[in-house]
């Protein structure tokens, strides 16, 4: 089996697991997923199957890596982790009005400086920095730019706020949390977090673990829920061989196409080759199919 699933992770799963469990659904022996997910949130996770792998580093690259996510946060408390699965390290009295809270979001928008969690999976001296933390050490995180293209605050229900926010790549919903209320003069602890679209996939075609493996389970056929090999790769325009030049480039053969350097989709006919570059003029082959 080789494509793309868009699973709708579940919260309390760790990204690295729950794309083993899809790569055993579908028997495939190669996987990998783009935009890990912390563990307590959900949504969706594009999981690479079989030689779909290939494709993922032209993703990261190329192609638009805008993420979605849906957020919701309770001012008052925070934790170590800086949401609800961790232990509670200040608390106040202090919650902002709306007003207070609209006025800072715009600070947020463009290009800022944030600092991820503690308890995340950035490197800190070859090690994860939540290794470090869970064994009590001190960890000096350093800042990284990173872009916000809008932060609104949707609705307020009871003391939970929730809010949507699109941005870059590397982007800490629980740091933009910790942030907000810092703004507001106080902290706060988030309590949901859900990504409706990465890399361009979206919610619209995610399919649960639940539903995968109902499907196995009820001898039921799980390949027409397996997006193809180059889904996603919309933002990388297209070459097109015919047969004599598709079998010479895929026996490594360099061939003249003129045309702007920069990566190709290369197709025979309406089967996806791989992904070429075309360097003065020359398409050389990248990844092959």
């Amino acid at each position: 089996m080789n494509g793309w699933i868009v699973l709708d992770k579940p919260s309390g799963l760790f990204s690295k697991k729950a794309a083993l469990r899809v790569a055993k659904i579908f028997g495939a022996d190669k996987n990998g997923h783009i935009g890990t997910l912390d563990p307590m949130a959900s949504g969706v996770l594009p999981i690479a199957l079989g030689s779909a792998t290939k494709m993922i580093p032209f993703l990261e690259e190329v192609c638009d890596q805008t993420k979605e996510y849906l957020f919701s946060l309770s001012f008052g408390f925070e934790t170590n982790t800086l949401d609800v699965t961790g232990t509670e390290t200040a608390r106040t009295n202090v919650v902002p009005n709306e007003q207070t809270v609209l006025s800072v979001l715009p600070q947020f928008v463009g290009e800022i400086s944030q600092i991820p969690p503690l308890f995340s999976a950035v490197h800190i001296a070859g090690h994860r920095a939540y290794e470090l933390a869970r064994n009590g050490q001190i960890v000096d995180m350093p800042p990284r730019k990173v872009k916000i293209y809008s932060l609104d605050l949707i609705k307020i229900d009871g003391d939970v706020w929730h809010f949507r926010m699109r941005c870059s790549p590397g982007t800490y919903v629980r740091s933009v949390a910790r942030d907000i209320a810092a703004k507001c003069g106080t902290v706060a602890t988030v309590s949901m977090i859900r990504r409706t679209q990465s890399s361009g996939f979206t919610l619209k075609n995610a399919v649960t673990l639940d539903f995968l493996e109902n499907l196995v389970n009820n001898a039921v056929d799980v390949g027409e829920y397996l997006a193809s090999v180059d889904s996603g790769l919309g933002g990388i325009p297209v070459l097109n061989l015919d047969e004599k030049a598709v079998v010479f480039y895929k026996n490594g053969g360099f061939i003249n196409t003129g045309g702007a350097d920069g990566y190709y989709r290369v197709y025979s006919g309406n089967t996806f080759v791989g992904i070429g570059n075309v360097i003065d003029g020359v398409l050389h082959p990248k990844r092959t199919i």
